[in-house]
């Protein structure tokens, strides 16, 4: 495992897999960099053709947490793993990952090519309006420190899992 630190001194930790153009893989906001969906097992099967990074978000895993939390903040952690790579990377994103990546991109990070699996956007009109007060009541919850609490809330009622 290696680590690099992002703008705020929060160390990421990742591993680095294969040779060829760079790859980024971005997992959920729930897996790390062991995930199947966006870390190494993936990571593994894509390095016989390119140089992978498969890393921990930031409070998952081996990577540490810097609060209070923003999406910039992650957004900055994109481009010092970015960096990491060298080159214009390639990235690879999985659902709350997907929308990361295109939050990089939009910020202007150096991407050459995006892939995005199920990335959780609501298009249409084809889904019920989110409760009007669910940001504050996760915000609430984490800056309570109640992560768990906070979790099933977000997949309980923006996701829409049954409880």
């Amino acid at each position: 495992m290696e680590q690099v630190t992002s703008a705020d001194g929060t160390r990421l930790a990742f591993e680095r897999l294969g040779s060829g153009p760079p790859l980024l893989l971005i997992a959920g906001a729930l897996h790390d960099r062991t995930s199947r969906s966006a870390g190494l097992p993936l990571a593994r099967a894509l390095a016989r053709a390119h140089t992978v990074i498969a890393f921990d978000r930031r409070s998952r895993g081996g990577s540490g947490d810097t609060a209070p939390y923003a999406t910039a903040r992650e957004v900055e952690d994109v481009a010092a793993l970015l960096a990491e790579l060298g080159g214009t990377p390639a990235v690879y994103g999985h659902s709350s990952g997907g929308l990361l990546a295109l939050e990089a991109v939009h910020a202007g990070l150096p991407i050459r090519k995006l892939a995005l699996y199920e990335p959780p956007l609501a298009l249409g009109e084809g889904r019920a309006p989110l409760p009007p007060d669910l940001v504050e009541q996760l915000e609430l919850l984490t800056l309570k420190g109640e992560r768990s609490a906070a979790v099933a809330l977000f997949l309980t009622r923006a996701v829409g899992i049954p409880e």
